[in-house]
């Protein structure tokens, strides 16, 4: 059965890496069997541009009729002075939520040619693999009330309210525990527990969940210990469970220990497998239209959706293994560029890519 994929390109640099992971898929459709078709929609600035709002209902249909989603960026400063419902971080939300993807997948892997990439010392980081499994759809993020308010002195008061239900803590903590088993078998929780009672409650819901998975380690870590921990010694780290909020922070934060947060890719994921794929990356307004920003994030993104929704590890592991030699050719976009080195653009090192497919 043909596949369904949508591409929503977004913002800033997203049109220009969106368009290197998709001659990657198009390269295996024509040379490599993969039976898949490709379909294109608008979310984001520029959803809001064309059509009046970050998620169209043009947009929903398509989604909710695609086996899987590629997704570039969203968000630029030409759009930070819209209404808050307007602005194109709203409908990345709007999607996730829409689509009930809840399960959020970001590995930090380095590759052993960036070692001295990384911020970190290369013995600190030498054969890193690590998988962040954050919840996506709950904690503050979507929590309501919310909003600003005037106080009865005249004071403005932002307000947001953080909340999980034991159900979200379940299926996620399923997802982390499961992804382990095919690991290391070994996972982390992170809370707050010794201050939250939404995190008291997590780590009493992710601690009954365990008992399922007895050949699964279980240990416990507060998020600023974790952070301290990423950078102090990350190959501590197997599987990592968190909330929405400290799962944005610290992923981002392991980014850092493989070079560059333009190496890696992401997946949200729904109880079924469906998924949307991103690299972690913003829309780096910034370099837009420079033609340097790295799509190796966007590539890897697209090899994540082979993997865990269409089900075709092998066409998967031949994208992965193409950037691999890519690197070991010595190519390197400037974010990941060493002394001496001279940098390649976002399309040649796409070409690169297709020619080592």
């Amino acid at each position: 059965m043909t596949a369904k994929i949508l591409i929503l390109p977004g913002d800033g640099i997203g049109p220009e890496i969106v368009a290197e992971a998709a001659k990657v898929l198009e390269c295996l459709r024509q040379d490599h069997g993969l039976d898949a078709t490709l379909d294109y929609g608008l979310l984001g600035g520029g959803a809001v541009d064309a059509l009046g709002e970050p998620y169209p209902e043009a947009t929903r249909r398509q989604a909710r009729a695609a086996d899987a989603i590629l997704l570039g960026a969203v968000g630029g400063p030409q759009w930070e002075a819209l209404d808050r419902p307007l602005r194109p971080e709203r409908g990345l939300l709007a999607i996730r939520a829409d689509l009930e993807l809840f399960a959020n997948l970001r590995p930090a892997m380095l590759y052993p040619q960036l070692a001295s990439a990384s911020s970190l010392k290369p013995d600190l980081v030498a054969g890193l693999d690590l998988l962040i499994v954050r919840e996506l759809n709950g904690d503050l993020y979507f929590g309501q009330p919310r909003g600003i308010r005037t106080l009865d002195n005249g004071e403005r008061e932002g307000f947001n309210t953080m909340c999980y239900r034991e159900s979200e803590i379940e299926r996620i903590a399923r997802v982390a525990f499961a992804a382990a088993r095919q690991r290391a078998r070994r996972v982390c929780s992170v809370d707050k527990a010794n201050v939250l009672e939404t995190s008291e409650l997590w780590r009493e819901v992710v601690t009954r969940v365990a008992g399922e998975y007895p050949d699964v380690a279980l240990s416990h870590q507060y998020v600023d210990n974790a952070a301290m921990q990423l950078v102090r010694a990350p190959k501590q780290f197997d599987v990592i469970v968190t909330g929405n909020l400290f799962g944005d922070i610290l992923s981002d934060c392991a980014s850092m220990l493989t070079g560059s947060i333009g190496l890696l890719p992401s997946a949200s994921l729904d109880a079924r497998g469906k998924g949307l794929y991103e690299p972690i990356h913003g829309s780096a307004p910034d370099i837009a239209g420079q033609g340097v920003a790295n799509p190796l994030a966007t590539i890897l993104s697209a090899a994540m959706l082979l993997r865990h929704t269409l089900d075709k590890p092998e066409q998967a592991e031949r994208i992965e293994r193409a950037v691999g030699q890519v690197l070991d050719q010595g190519l390197r976009t400037l974010d990941i560029m060493a002394d001496g080195m001279t940098p390649v653009g976002t399309q040649a090192m796409g070409d690169a890519v297709v020619a080592a497919l």
